[in-house]
């Protein structure tokens, strides 16, 4: 599936007052829109992915699964800040000439939808039937909903919360804090901080598994180990993988805007408030073993969203099951889009 780009050289105001002079959006779209124009799906990837939706969630986004190009109309756009395509540190500054790097501004989950938004417009949909995203990718579906009720239909929000933690807002210092320890960080190259990237992704695995699934999956049948333990490997792997496909710009860029992510600021109420303005239908949905964004966090939505039908995946794979569980998945989310 061809990657589309659409670009914009109107400016583009930031929530913080920033501007970047254009902007490019990178998208996948799957599927054909029907002549009443309402049939669009739309997915909000989370940290690290891209707008390639059928790939990363091939188990839940198919012919014949929940969500099926036969019948849907699936958008999936890369985020503000990523390096996938869409305007980020590593693009070009119309100004200078030169890639951004460290120059980029700092972005918000709310400068995302705001990018969304106008692709949107620009794709010339009116409605959205369904839109739904884990992890980060609910932030902004949560803020989506809020800044466009009548666009937005229906929600499927996963692994995901009205603000982020204090919990992961101190995982992601410490990411950052590797990625700044790496003596190349300040380099304006595109390789600059790779190093803090893998030892940062390290961080991150343990927060997106659990201690269940390590002791399952890594554990040494060999008792007289004393070094090159596979559960080390494993994490040195998952590094390099990571600093291979990602940056480590972006990856400091969209932490941060992780790091903002809270639906009541600037609607003058708490989240409770803010989450009761969510008008929409919403299928939310937790798992038993996420330490990252454990299920109190989607509970906390099911009871202040009006019409939030709330169930929990009893799984092992923590955070990432919200990735791996997709026949769970697939099963609840056919069951709610039948009722409605």
């Amino acid at each position: 599936m061809t990657v589309h780009n659409f670009h914009s050289k109107q400016p583009f105001i930031l929530e913080s007052g920033a501007v970047l002079p254009e902007l490019n959006i990178a998208y996948h779209t799957y599927g054909t829109l029907n002549s009443t124009a309402d049939n669009v799906v739309w997915v909000c990837h989370a940290l690290t992915a891209n707008s390639d939706v059928k790939d990363w969630w091939k188990g839940l986004i198919d012919n014949g699964h929940a969500i099926d190009p036969e019948h849907d109309f699936i958008v999936c756009a890369n985020i503000l800040g990523s390096c996938y395509g869409t305007s980020g540190p590593l693009s070009v500054n119309p100004q200078t000439g030169e890639p951004y790097f460290h120059t980029f501004p700092l972005i918000t989950v709310r400068d995302m939808v705001s990018a969304h938004v106008l692709l949107r417009k620009h794709l010339g949909i009116s409605q959205i039937k369904l839109l739904m995203g884990g992890s980060m990718g609910g932030y902004q579906a949560l803020e989506w909903a809020l800044l466009e009720p009548a666009v937005i239909q229906r929600l499927c929000l996963l692994c995901t919360g009205a603000s982020e933690s204090p919990w992961s807002i101190a995982i992601h210092t410490a990411q950052r804090l590797a990625i700044q320890a790496d003596q190349t960080w300040n380099d304006n190259s595109f390789a600059a901080g790779a190093q803090g990237l893998k030892a940062a992704r390290a961080i991150g695995m343990l927060t997106y598994r659990n201690y269940q699934t390590f002791v399952r999956t890594q554990a040494d049948p060999d008792n007289e180990k004393t070094d090159h333990f596979r559960a080390s490997s494993y994490i040195e792997y998952q590094g390099d993988k990571l600093v291979k496909r990602f940056n480590a710009q972006s990856y400091w860029v969209l932490s941060k805007a992780m790091d903002s992510h809270n639906i009541s600021r600037g609607r003058h109420t708490d989240l409770a408030g803010a989450l009761s303005s969510v008008s929409q239908p919403a299928l939310i949905i937790g798992i038993t073993s996420d330490i990252l964004c454990p299920p109190e966090e989607q509970l906390f939505l099911s009871q202040h969203i009006p019409q939030a039908t709330y169930h929990e995946i009893d799984s092992t794979y923590g955070h990432d099951g919200f990735l791996i569980e997709h026949e769970k998945i697939n099963k609840l989310l056919l069951s709610w889009l039948e009722e409605r």
